[in-house]
Protein backbone atom coordinates (compact mmCIF):
# COMPACT_ATOMS: atom_id res chain seq x y z
CA UNK A 1 0.00 0.00 0.00
CA UNK A 2 1.63 3.65 -1.11
CA UNK A 3 1.66 5.70 1.68
CA UNK A 4 -0.58 9.04 1.66
CA UNK A 5 0.48 12.27 1.36
CA UNK A 6 -2.14 14.85 2.06
CA UNK A 7 -1.61 18.73 0.86
CA UNK A 8 -3.54 20.99 3.00
CA UNK A 9 -4.37 24.75 1.89
CA UNK A 10 -7.47 26.77 3.20
CA UNK A 11 -9.67 26.91 0.30
CA UNK A 12 -8.37 23.26 -1.29
CA UNK A 13 -9.26 25.43 -5.15
CA UNK A 14 -5.38 26.58 -6.04
CA UNK A 15 -2.11 25.64 -4.51
CA UNK A 16 -2.84 22.22 -2.75
CA UNK A 17 -4.70 21.08 -5.90
CA UNK A 18 -1.46 22.54 -8.36
CA UNK A 19 1.10 20.79 -5.50
CA UNK A 20 -1.23 17.67 -5.61
CA UNK A 21 -1.52 17.42 -9.65
CA UNK A 22 2.78 17.73 -10.13
CA UNK A 23 3.73 15.30 -6.88
CA UNK A 24 1.48 13.06 -8.41
CA UNK A 25 2.77 13.42 -11.60
CA UNK A 26 6.46 12.83 -10.46
CA UNK A 27 5.95 10.17 -7.10
CA UNK A 28 2.43 9.10 -7.77
CA UNK A 29 3.74 5.38 -8.77
CA UNK A 30 4.89 5.41 -5.22
CA UNK A 31 2.93 7.83 -3.21
CA UNK A 32 -0.55 8.33 -2.71
CA UNK A 33 -1.05 11.86 -3.42
CA UNK A 34 -4.23 13.73 -1.96
CA UNK A 35 -5.55 17.42 -1.20
CA UNK A 36 -7.69 19.35 0.90
CA UNK A 37 -8.94 22.24 2.44
CA UNK A 38 -10.03 23.50 5.95
CA UNK A 39 -12.56 25.53 4.46
CA UNK A 40 -13.04 24.18 1.35
CA UNK A 41 -14.26 26.37 -1.44
CA UNK A 42 -16.08 23.76 -3.19
CA UNK A 43 -14.71 24.22 -6.94
CA UNK A 44 -10.90 23.93 -8.48
CA UNK A 45 -9.82 27.40 -9.92
CA UNK A 46 -10.11 27.41 -13.64
CA UNK A 47 -6.61 29.25 -13.74
CA UNK A 48 -5.15 26.45 -11.97
CA UNK A 49 -6.56 23.89 -13.95
CA UNK A 50 -5.46 26.07 -17.20
CA UNK A 51 -1.72 26.98 -16.11
CA UNK A 52 -1.52 23.02 -15.33
CA UNK A 53 -2.72 22.06 -18.51
CA UNK A 54 0.03 24.21 -19.83
CA UNK A 55 2.70 22.03 -17.92
CA UNK A 56 0.97 18.61 -19.22
CA UNK A 57 -0.74 17.63 -15.75
CA UNK A 58 -4.61 17.07 -15.87
CA UNK A 59 -6.06 18.59 -12.66
CA UNK A 60 -9.53 18.89 -14.05
CA UNK A 61 -10.90 15.66 -12.61
CA UNK A 62 -10.38 17.03 -9.19
CA UNK A 63 -12.19 18.25 -6.66
CA UNK A 64 -12.60 20.58 -3.15
CA UNK A 65 -12.44 18.52 -0.27
CA UNK A 66 -12.70 18.74 3.19
CA UNK A 67 -9.84 17.90 5.37
CA UNK A 68 -12.08 15.82 7.66
CA UNK A 69 -12.72 13.40 5.09
CA UNK A 70 -9.16 11.96 5.70
CA UNK A 71 -9.51 11.49 9.38
CA UNK A 72 -10.05 8.33 9.60
CA UNK A 73 -7.47 6.90 7.12
CA UNK A 74 -3.59 6.56 7.77
CA UNK A 75 -2.22 9.86 6.17
CA UNK A 76 1.58 9.40 6.69
CA UNK A 77 2.68 13.22 5.72
CA UNK A 78 0.97 16.35 5.87
CA UNK A 79 2.38 18.85 3.79
CA UNK A 80 0.49 22.47 4.65
CA UNK A 81 0.75 25.48 1.54
CA UNK A 82 -0.86 28.24 3.38
CA UNK A 83 -0.59 29.72 6.62
CA UNK A 84 -4.25 29.20 7.73
CA UNK A 85 -4.06 25.68 7.02
CA UNK A 86 -1.06 25.05 8.81
CA UNK A 87 -2.29 26.46 11.93
CA UNK A 88 -6.08 24.32 11.49
CA UNK A 89 -4.19 21.22 10.93
CA UNK A 90 -5.36 18.49 13.13
CA UNK A 91 -3.20 15.39 13.75
CA UNK A 92 -3.76 12.54 10.93
CA UNK A 93 -3.93 8.83 11.70
CA UNK A 94 -0.44 7.37 11.04
CA UNK A 95 0.64 10.81 10.62
CA UNK A 96 4.50 10.82 10.96
CA UNK A 97 5.74 13.68 9.26
CA UNK A 98 4.16 17.14 8.75
CA UNK A 99 5.77 19.78 6.56
CA UNK A 100 4.44 23.57 6.02
CA UNK A 101 5.98 25.08 2.62
CA UNK A 102 4.18 28.51 2.29
CA UNK A 103 3.09 30.17 -1.12
CA UNK A 104 1.57 33.22 -2.25
CA UNK A 105 -2.33 32.57 -3.29
CA UNK A 106 -3.11 33.58 -6.43
CA UNK A 107 -6.67 33.25 -6.33
CA UNK A 108 -5.87 36.93 -5.24
CA UNK A 109 -3.90 37.72 -7.90
CA UNK A 110 -5.23 41.26 -9.52
CA UNK A 111 -5.00 43.08 -12.61
CA UNK A 112 -5.67 42.13 -16.40
CA UNK A 113 -6.30 38.35 -17.16
CA UNK A 114 -2.74 37.75 -18.91
CA UNK A 115 -1.23 39.51 -15.23
CA UNK A 116 -3.19 36.68 -13.55
CA UNK A 117 -1.98 33.84 -15.42
CA UNK A 118 1.08 34.93 -14.93
CA UNK A 119 0.79 35.15 -10.96
CA UNK A 120 -0.45 31.31 -11.32
CA UNK A 121 2.43 30.37 -13.50
CA UNK A 122 4.90 31.50 -10.50
CA UNK A 123 3.18 29.85 -7.81
CA UNK A 124 2.86 26.60 -9.98
CA UNK A 125 6.82 26.91 -10.86
CA UNK A 126 7.61 28.20 -7.40
CA UNK A 127 5.67 24.71 -6.45
CA UNK A 128 6.65 22.67 -8.60
CA UNK A 129 10.27 23.44 -7.83
CA UNK A 130 9.65 22.73 -4.02
CA UNK A 131 7.65 19.24 -4.52
CA UNK A 132 9.42 17.66 -7.43
CA UNK A 133 13.11 18.13 -4.61
CA UNK A 134 10.82 16.11 -2.33
CA UNK A 135 9.62 13.84 -4.84
CA UNK A 136 13.42 13.04 -5.69
CA UNK A 137 13.72 12.58 -2.25
CA UNK A 138 11.27 10.25 -1.53
CA UNK A 139 11.98 8.24 -4.52
CA UNK A 140 15.63 8.36 -3.29
CA UNK A 141 14.53 6.63 0.18
CA UNK A 142 12.70 4.08 -1.71
CA UNK A 143 15.53 2.92 -3.53
CA UNK A 144 17.29 2.91 -0.03
CA UNK A 145 15.46 0.86 1.47
CA UNK A 146 15.06 -1.82 -1.07
CA UNK A 147 18.86 -1.95 -1.51
CA UNK A 148 19.21 -2.88 2.38
CA UNK A 149 19.72 -6.60 2.58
Amino acid sequence: MKPTVLILCTGNSCRSHLAEGILGAAAGDFLNVQSAGSKPAGYVHPRAIQVMKDIGIDISGHRSKHMDEFLKQPVETVITVCGNADQACPMFPGQVNRYHWGFDDPAHATGTDEEKLAVFRRVRDEIKRVFEAYAAGRRDQVKAANAKP
